[in-house]
């Protein structure tokens, strides 16, 4: 239920909004640009000859610097030299270990895909409740279950072509070696 308000109370609160505009307008410091930094300390600005920005609110989202610690020519040649990396037995420890989980993935989507199976039915399930007498909300049902099947399928798909691609790869580096 809404309470009237009187008209007075009306101006007050329509005064009070204007004022915490005004407010957050002042809020905002004087900001300088220095080539391409910004800063609102008018000294630094000032020993800098920094220029005074006008024209609204300024934001700036500090960006990632790039680590210039690395020489370029040193990522081919760190590539050229996998057989070092792949054959040490921390990343042999690491492949395994992603097998073994792709290998309790892979179990779960086959158990996933065998249940979504066994609901589908060959696309007849049996029918539900008030499905006897809304034959749509059935054939939604056999739909949704299609779907689901269809996605399990893919999960299992997805996992099996990791696994091969992680077995693969473990034997390319010897055979890149010869």
């Amino acid at each position: 239920m809404l309470i009237p308000l009187p008209p007075y109370a009306i101006r007050w609160l329509i005064a009070g909004a204007a004022g915490l505009f005004v407010v957050q307008a002042q809020a905002q410091e004087r900001i300088y640009r220095c080539g391409n930094e910004y800063t609102n300390n008018a000294q630094v600005a000032k020993n800098r000859g920094c220029k005074l920005m006008e024209g609204g609110n300024i934001t700036i989202v500090q960006g990632i610097t790039p680590q210039a610690s690395r020489p370029a020519a040193a990522t081919p040649a760190a590539r050229g030299g996998g057989e070092q990396r792949i054959n040490s037995p921390e990343q042999r420890a690491r492949d395994s270990d992603a097998r073994a989980i792709l290998a309790a993935e892979l179990r779960k989507a086959e158990e996933r895909l065998a249940q979504a199976q066994k609901e589908y039915a060959n696309g007849e399930p049996e029918k539900q409740g008030i499905e006897s007498r809304n034959y749509q909300r059935y054939l939604d049902r056999v739909a949704e279950l299609k779907a689901a099947v269809a996605r399990a399928e893919a999960d299992v798909a997805g996992i099996r072509r990791e696994l091969s691609r992680l077995d693969g790869s473990a034997g390319s580096p010897g055979t890149a070696a010869k």
